[in-house]
């Protein structure tokens, strides 16, 4: 299991970033000031910190250096959003720089890449009736492997790390074909429909009249 620290004085935000990767299964801790977060690094094997810039005792440029000869992987998530500010962080050696506010679904394609740079691995994914095999890139339903193709399978992660959160069509297009979103629908929605076939979603991913698509999770499940 990925342990990720989460260093933000603000809680409210913290937490809320720990709900969401917690969803996806990784293990999160929270520390709302640089000592805590300092005494928990001391205690506990990371395998990456989002930081905060300013925090109360030690602030984030402070802590990377003390993050840095233990050799985690560091994701600034602050509200500087100045371009030496950005400079600063990325030349002391943190990995990514995310300027506040932001959405959870770049956060999580942020995390992702540092991870995989790192050679550190997500797992395996439960949902409802799929396990997604992260690092074989492969699915299986009820125990059976579905074939998907390349496209197919980084749509259904997308709905599978934000699920009951309608998502736009530009932020599935962009994501999934890494390339600017031009308004052309034809080869996205034609994925979907091949993406609820092949798993029987069709009740599960959702049109979002004017937006795109959602895929829903009852609670309970």
């Amino acid at each position: 299991m990925i342990k990720i620290l989460i260093v933000d004085d603000e809680e409210p935000i913290a937490n809320l970033i720990r709900m969401n990767l917690t969803r996806q299964g990784y293990v999160c801790t929270c520390a709302y000031d640089g000592q805590q977060a300092a005494d928990l690094l001391e205690k506990n094997p990371f395998d990456l910190v989002l930081l905060d810039i300013m925090l109360p005792k030690f602030d984030g440029y402070d802590l990377l250096a003390y993050i840095r000869p233990m050799g985690i992987p560091v994701i600034f998530l602050t509200a500087k959003s100045d371009l030496n500010d950005r400079v600063k962080g990325l030349k002391l050696g943190a990995e990514d720089y995310i300027v506040k506010p932001f959405e959870i679904v770049e956060l999580l394609a942020r995390i992702e890449v540092v991870l995989r740079r790192f050679n550190k691995s997500q797992g395996m994914i439960q949902c409802l009736d799929l396990l997604i095999d992260m690092d074989a890139r492969d699915v299986y339903q009820n125990g059976k492997r579905v074939d998907l193709t390349r496209k197919e399978f980084d749509l259904l992660v997308l709905f599978v790390q934000n699920p009951n959160t309608a998502l736009f069509r530009e932020t599935l297009f962009e994501r999934v074909w890494e390339t600017d979103y031009i308004g052309e629908t034809r080869t996205l929605d034609s994925h979907v429909q091949r993406l609820r076939r092949k798993l029987g979603w069709q009740d599960r991913i959702r049109t979002v009249h004017k937006i795109g698509y959602r895929l829903d999770i009852p609670e309970e499940e």
